[in-house]
Formats: C-alpha cells, structure tokens, sequence
C-alpha cells in the first residue's frame, strides 16, 4: 500500500511513562555504558539515564498501531521502514522517578529513489511540569513503498552539516567493540525490536548479508565515546546528538570512531563511524556541548 502523504500534521499518538532504575540500567548495559553515574545506585543523587534513552521512550510512539494507520500501511510494510536519521535536543538528563510524556507528529512525507521517507517529531516532556526533557527527530525510508499525493512538509527536520565524513581533519580514530550479541542485548536492554537485527532468516530473506546492529546502537555508542573524552564522562553535558545512518554495520566487526572540533564551532564536534570494511556506517554526525 503506497504512504498518503496526507497524514503530514496528524498525531502518532501518546505514551505515558514511568522510568524506573531497572529500566535505565538495562539500557546502559545494552551500550556498553558502564559509567557509575549509570549503574551505581547507590551514588549520591542515584543513577541518570545515558541521553540516547530517548529512544527506547519513543519508540512506542515510532513503531504503534496508530503511526501505521495514520500514514496508511500494514504491520507487515512497516517492517520495510529503514531508520535513516536520528537528530535528539537532550534539555535535560532522564532520572528514575520522573513520569514522561510523549507525542509523536508526522511533520514531513515525500517520495525517494529508495521508497517514501518519513520524518517524525518526537517530544517528550515532563508529565508533571510539562517543561521540555528531549526532543527529537526520527527519519525513516519505508524500502520500494510509493507516495500517494503531493510530497507534504509540516516541519524540516534540523539543519544537518555539510559533508558525510569530517570536513576538518581528524583529531583521533577510536575502535568501539562490537560483540557477537550486542544486537541481541540492545533489542531487549532497549526495547526496540525488529526481526533483521536479532533473526538471521529475516535479515537473509530480505536481501541482507546477516543481521544488522540497530543504527541507534551504534549512534548511541559514539555519543558515550564523545561524553567521556568531552565532557569528563558527564552526560549533562551533551546537548544535541545527530547522525544519518548510512551503512551497515555486522555485530561481531568492530567500528571505527572518528572525531574532530571545527574552529568555527567550538561548542560542535563534528564525528563519523565506519564499519569494518572503511564503509560509513554514521554519516555527518554531530554532537553539541554545553
């Protein structure tokens, strides 16, 4: 069934959350974070959320029943949706206790060479108070499905910078391991499920070489590596966290972080990943500091 273009402006719907210690945790676990301020309770002030969470909250919103009415697919086609950009505004760390709300919009539908991209707003806020936690941008292509209508544009997802890999020269070259179960641990330490990452005769069935890290892994990943050598391992201090996911990285091959300041931008660091085989897995990535 083609996406209708028609459903840019409609709501993907609400959640409500609580965040608990076990949940947060588990997340940290699922990225390799384990950083005291994520995973000792017994801390003063108690344990923080790694800012990547974001998207184990929203996902519910990206992947429910009624995101796939509002733009006109089965369950079955929204498989086919490649997550292709993550651009998340972190306004202030996640903590176990707070109660979250999410709503999700569809704010942009055109059609592509590889199938129809779809951007969705995410923002989630402080269900008590309202004020602003996290808000984010979540782009996907759903793979050989048509557009149906005029290419709608609500709201452009932010600014991305110019050049896939740095466009100043690298200050260091990083390896973050990648094991054999990481895909495995970050389905159920995240939440986030779909069969190519976790299920052999799916990722095969559909044209892939084998199962496929998720790409927010691998985003959330580089963010860790960048908050620990920026930021003095405060996860505070990171405030915008972007990258266009762009190639295929295979649990059990390592990826290769690559980073650098741009003199104009002193606050911005511009990083990209490759894969094991010097392919961008992270392309035009950036991480804002405070």
């Amino acid at each position: 069934m083609p996406v209708q273009a028609s459903a840019v402006g409609r709501t993907m719907g609400e959640s409500l959350e609580g965040v608990s210690a076990r949940r947060t945790m588990a997340y940290a676990a699922g990225i390799d974070a384990s950083d005291a301020c994520y995973l000792d309770d017994l801390r003063p002030g108690g344990v923080v959320a790694p800012p990547a969470f974001c998207v184990a909250i929203e996902w519910p919103i990206v992947n429910g029943a009624l995101f796939q009415q509002q733009i006109g697919i089965s369950v079955e086609e929204s498989w086919a949706g490649i997550h292709v950009q993550q651009e998340s505004h972190f306004h202030r760390l996640i903590r176990p206790g707070d109660q979250l709300r999410t709503i999700g919009t569809i704010t942009q539908i055109r059609p592509t060479s590889a199938g129809a991209l779809v951007v969705n707003r995410l923002d989630t806020t402080d269900a008590r108070t309202g004020a602003p936690v996290v808000t984010s941008w979540f782009t996907r292509i759903f793979l050989k499905l048509e557009v149906a209508g005029e290419a709608q544009t609500l709201e452009e997802p932010p600014v991305a910078r110019e050049g896939k890999g740095l466009t100043v020269p690298a200050q260091a070259r990083v390896t973050l391991p990648i094991s054999k179960t990481r895909a495995h641990v970050y389905t159920e330490c995240a939440g986030i499920w779909n069969p190519i990452h976790t299920e052999r005769v799916v990722a095969r069935g559909n044209a892939l070489p084998d199962i496929v890290l998720h790409g927010t892994c691998t985003w959330a990943m580089a963010g860790q590596e960048l908050i620990r050598r920026f930021a003095g391992g405060d996860p505070g201090g990171l405030c915008r966290l972007a990258g266009r996911f762009h190639g295929m990285v295979i649990p059990g091959e390592d990826v290769h972080l690559e980073y650098a300041h741009d003199a104009a931008f002193p606050r911005i660091l511009q990083f990209a990943v490759y894969n094991a085989r010097r392919e961008l897995a992270i392309a035009s990535g950036m991480a804002q500091f405070a």
